[in-house]
């Protein structure tokens, strides 16, 4: 059920893409297994257009993707750390392939909201997202500059950078220093020995 789900999607995005149909043509056949436990596992196999449909239950997984708890929506924002804590298991290379395509899908959201709306509509929403999108993060920017600054000045819970620089900078001084005198101890203790 969830492949017939996931699968008109990206076949969308894939029949707007040439370029990652052509890179998934030589994997015709292959069979990837995504896996977000506890409830989501589903297989999908690669059809020699490139596209993708579901695989057959008796089907013999090529390459299996699993993603952690939480890692969904960071890859949905596009986080390129987010890619590495992926655990892939079976064939790497395919699962490199399917991954890479993955980081540089991207959905022309405008062009299909235009089949719809209209171009000019569908580009005012398009910009209209954007400018959310923006104001939110610059929102919790500002949120965590104020929280940070009322935790350093007003209320201070955390040390101000140039305190925690100064407090690093003297313990590598004082380890240093430990280090030459130590050294001397120990040429004063050759030098008595002799």
């Amino acid at each position: 059920m969830l492949a017939s789900i996931a699968i008109a999607p990206f076949n969308h995005l894939l029949r707007g893409e040439n370029w990652a149909r052509k890179r998934l043509q030589p994997c015709a056949g292959k069979t990837v297994r995504f896996c977000i436990p506890p409830f989501i596992d589903f297989s999908l196999v690669v059809q020699p257009s490139g596209e993708i449909s579901a695989a057959a239950e008796a089907t013999a997984i090529d390459a299996t993707l699993t993603f952690v708890p939480g890692l969904l929506p960071r890859l949905l924002a596009r986080d390129e750390d987010a890619y590495r804590k992926i655990l892939i298991s079976g064939d790497s290379n395919f699962a490199e392939e399917l991954l890479h395509i993955g980081k540089n899908l991207h959905w022309d959201v405008e062009q299909d909201l235009s089949h719809v709306m209209g171009d000019i509509l569908a580009h005012r929403v398009v910009q209209a997202g954007d400018s959310l999108v923006q104001w939110h993060t610059e929102t919790i920017r500002n949120l965590s500059q104020t929280l940070a600054e009322y935790w350093t000045e007003e209320q201070p819970l955390l040390a101000k950078p140039a305190y925690v620089h100064k407090f690093i900078c003297d313990v590598n001084a004082l380890h240093e220093n430990a280090e030459q005198l130590e050294k001397r101890v120990e040429k004063l203790s050759n030098r008595a020995s002799l």
